[in-house]
C-alpha cells in the first residue's frame, strides 16, 4: 500500500509539472503570430519532458539506493551518480563488474541490462521474471519501486 501511495503522488506530480509546463502555451497561444505558437508548443513539450525526466532519475535513484539498502550492499550514494549506479546495480545482482563494458555495446546491453534487473530481483527474494518486465515501456516505471518498497 505504501508504494502504491508513492506512485501514485510520483504521477500526481509530474501531471501537475506537465500543466505548469503547458501553461505559458495556452497563456500566448492568444497571439496571432503565426511563428510563436509552434516555438511554445515545441518549448512547453521539451519542458515536459524534462521534468518527467528528471522526476524518473530521482524516483530510480530512490529506488536503487533503497535496495541497496534493503540488500546489505555498499555505497548506496551511487544510485545518484549516472554511470557508477551500473555498479551499483551489478554489485546488487552479484554479477562481475566487467560487465560494465558491455553496457556500452549495443543491443548487447539490453540483454545486459535485464539479466542485471533479474539479479536485482533474486537479491530482494522476489521471482525473476521482475527483471524481465523492465522490457515492458511502463511496467517498467513500476518495477524499481516494487523491488524497493515492498516487503
Amino acid at each position: 500500500m505504501k508504494m502504491l501511495r508513492s506512485v501514485s503522488g510520483w504521477v500526481c506530480t509530474c501531471s501537475i509539472a506537465g500543466i505548469l509546463a503547458v501553461l505559458p502555451v495556452a497563456v500566448f497561444a492568444q497571439d496571432d503570430s503565426s511563428k510563436a505558437l509552434p516555438a511554445l508548443l515545441a518549448g512547453g513539450f521539451m519542458m515536459f519532458f524534462l521534468v518527467f525526466a528528471l522526476a524518473t532519475y530521482v524516483y530510480v535513484a530512490l529506488a536503487l539506493s533503497t535496495i541497496a539498502q534493503k540488500t546489505n550492499t555498499e555505497n548506496g550514494w551511487l544510485a545518484w551518480i549516472p554511470i557508477a549506479n551500473i555498479i551499483l546495480m551489478l554489485n546488487i545482482a552479484r554479477k562481475p563488474i566487467w560487465w560494465i563494458v558491455l553496457c556500452l555495446i549495443p543491443l548487447v546491453n539490453i540483454v545486459i541490462f535485464i539479466i542485471m534487473w533479474m539479479g536485482i530481483a533474486e537479491a530482494r527474494n522476489k521471482p525473476s521474471w521482475w527483471g524481465v518486465l523492465m522490457i515492458v515501456p511502463v511496467v517498467s516505471l513500476i518495477v524499481p519501486g516494487y523491488l524497493a518498497w515492498s516487503d
